[in-house]
């Protein structure tokens, strides 16, 4: 699996403390090795984000990506609950 970044993910990841670009990072290993590991509670999306799909980093905190091609990806946003869907 290949992984791409929008800039709107990048700045947000940037905004992260350690820690959290740390469990970010290790979700990311995880998505890699097996994108529908349970751990990851990846959905799909409807609504605004009709298309994409999104995988659990911490209790609130979620990565929206969508497929470029079979096995590429791009993470588009990250943030709480709140902050991507409210």
């Amino acid at each position: 699996m290949i992984l791409k970044f929008h800039k709107h993910f990048l700045k947000a990841y940037q905004k992260l403390s350690s820690k959290e670009q740390d469990k970010v990072d290790e979700r990311l290993r995880i998505f890699v090795k097996s994108p529908f590991d349970e751990a990851l509670e990846n959905h799909a999306l409807s609504g605004k984000y009709q298309g994409y799909r999104s995988i659990n980093i911490t209790g609130d905190q979620r990565a929206i990506y969508f497929h470029l091609e079979k096995e590429k990806v791009m993470f588009v946003r990250i943030g709480t609950h709140s902050q991507l869907y409210g």
